[in-house]
């Protein structure tokens, strides 16, 4: 499933009409498309009483065209309009009133008893508000309507049951900003939300993604081939598995690859254990645990698990002699995976700026005829060379922040970035993110030139060619210390097997939602922790696999 942005679904309707299709008949086809999952939802419409709120724009046109097939399908329709003019000019506001159909004008409502004495009837509220594209709190009159439908379904609840009366959405739930998913000072809690012709990324964002309910598509025929890549893809099931690696028959542990994960310290020695686990639970044929002494002979660890012990420096820190044992072995692994739980001391800053070459200063500009060729040339790096494809987390993610021009001077396309927004703020060197994360993380992956990870209840992956996927995948059991290690882990395992770092991150993002939701499901949301992740991880690979035979 596509995502568009409210730019972008604009630029598609009006080439759509370039094309030769009308207005009119788009607006046709997305209120017919909403009329059907309504239809699903209410069961026989025969006699259910439905009421439509109707706004001004296209989103009100939707609504009324909604209206009209519900009627014609036998159900008991009304409409509530809100500030909607011009019924001469207004062919789907005729139909209805050649059909008869009740309607009330909210104007004529200011304390809203009409509005209130229809919806302790009613078995079905459209939402046709608003729609796309808001940006503004919303106006008064409106956020009055939005918190009395709001407040009788929530006492409804209490004496009815929660289904009474169901809310659908038109595109969106009123209130929600379609890009951002930003609440417009409130916003009604929808059961269903039918987007029209392509969701909209504030459905999948929060908090807005907690008023859409269940989410339905109403097709529209617009062409999308000018618009592919910008628009985001939603990571499904069937996505994952077309990236799964082979595991041939006569495979070895060589066939699947070596992983180095440099973790740990004295604060944090579990994050080297569940990065490693994740590694090797991903599929990866060799994991070895890269650290101070001191951290290794602390950290839990898979027997599985080889090490590479590292000078140490002060209080289990990496010391200044770790780079040349780790650039000896680094150049023999196919993946790295560098940060979790490594800690910020000035020894362990000056390892990671070393290692990726970051410890010269930027070369100065040349000016004049006269500069000398001090000034021309940076000193020689101790960078490691062959360094393998990278998953950098979060100490090596908050180290990396520190550094000046880490960004042009990365070898390009070689990291998978895995922030939370904490750490994607410093990256950024930002108070605070934009409420369009999505477009935020889509301008960080081609201006840095690597994939990132924008890892939240909805986790955003981007890479530097635009492609962009949206993981929809909440789940408060993942939220506990170390579930960021495994994924890490997973995703560095999966860069070992081969896969790219676009298709590694997508892949490791989906088996870790997948094996938090068998968490979830087997032991509940709350008292999880990051090792419970471990063993399930295979579990969701096999069944991902066989899951069509």
């Amino acid at each position: 499933m596509k995502i568009v942005a409210t730019a972008e679904m604009r630029r598609l309707e009006q080439a759509a009409v370039e094309a030769g299709a009308t207005w009119e008949g788009l607006m046709e086809h997305a209120g017919l498309g909403v009329a059907r999952e309504a239809l699903r939802y209410l069961g026989d419409p025969v006699g259910r009483r439905v009421l439509v709120l109707v706004g001004p724009g296209n989103n009100g046109g939707d609504g009324l065209v909604v209206a009209r097939h519900l009627h014609d399908a036998g159900s008991v329709v009304a409409l509530y309009l809100w500030r909607r003019q011009g019924v001469e000019h207004d062919a789907n506001w005729q139909q209805c009133r050649q059909r008869g159909i009740i309607e009330h004008e909210a104007a004529h409502d200011p304390d809203l008893h009409w509005l209130t004495v229809a919806l302790d009837r009613t078995d079905l509220v459209v939402d046709a508000l608003l729609g796309m594209g808001a940006s503004r709190y919303l106006d008064p009159s409106l956020a009055a309507i939005v918190a009395q439908v709001n407040a009788v379904r929530r006492q409804a609840s209490v004496t009815t049951g929660p289904q009474h009366p169901l809310v659908v959405a038109v595109d969106l739930p009123t209130g929600v900003q379609s890009d951002s998913g930003a609440v417009l000072g409130t916003a009604l809690y929808a059961d269903l939300t039918v987007a029209t012709g392509l969701p909209k990324p504030g459905l999948f964002a929060y908090p807005g993604r907690m008023y859409r309910g269940h989410l339905a598509l109403a097709e529209l025929e617009i062409p999308t081939h000018d618009l592919e890549a910008l628009m985001s893809d939603l990571l499904t099931a069937a996505y994952a598995r077309s990236l799964l690696p082979e595991r041939p028959l006569d495979a070895h542990k060589g066939s699947f690859g070596n992983v180095m994960v440099v973790a740990g310290s004295l604060r944090y020695p579990g994050a080297a254990f569940l990065a490693c686990a994740g590694a090797a639970r991903a599929g990866a044929g060799l994991v070895t645990l890269a650290g101070a002494r001191t951290v290794l002979g602390m950290a839990a660890r898979l027997p599985e698990v080889t090490v590479l012990p590292l000078a140490e420096g002060d209080w289990g820190a990496l010391g200044p002699a770790a780079l040349e044992e780790f650039g000896k072995e680094v150049t023999g692994y196919k993946a790295l995976v560098l940060g979790p739980g490594l800690g910020q001391a000035d020894s362990t800053r000056a390892f990671v700026e070393r290692a990726f070459g970051l410890d010269t200063p930027k070369t100065k500009p040349r000016v004049g005829f006269f500069s000398s060729s001090a000034e021309e040339q940076p000193s020689t790096s101790s960078a490691v060379p062959s360094l393998p494809l990278t998953v950098l987390d979060a100490d090596g993610l908050n180290l990396l922040a520190t550094i000046d021009d880490w960004s042009e001077r990365l070898p390009k396309e070689h990291f998978v970035f895995t922030p939370h927004p904490g750490e994607f703020r410093r990256l950024l060197k930002l108070e605070s993110l934009p409420e369009d994360r999505l477009a935020v993380v889509r301008e960080a992956a081609e201006r840095w030139g690597q994939v990132v990870v924008l890892k939240g209840a909805t986790t955003l992956i981007a890479a530097p060619d635009g492609r962009t996927l949206v993981h929809d995948g909440a789940n408060p059991a993942l939220a506990t210390a170390g579930t960021g290690d495994v994924l890490a882990g997973a995703i560095g395992g999966l860069l070992a097997q081969g896969l790219s770092l676009y298709d590694a991150a997508a892949l490791g993002v989906y088996l870790h939602g997948a094996a938090g939701a068998r968490v979830r499901d087997d032991m509940g949301e709350m008292g999880t922790l990051a090792g419970d992740l471990l063993p399930e991880l295979p579990r969701t690979i096999k069944d991902l696999r066989y899951a069509h035979g």
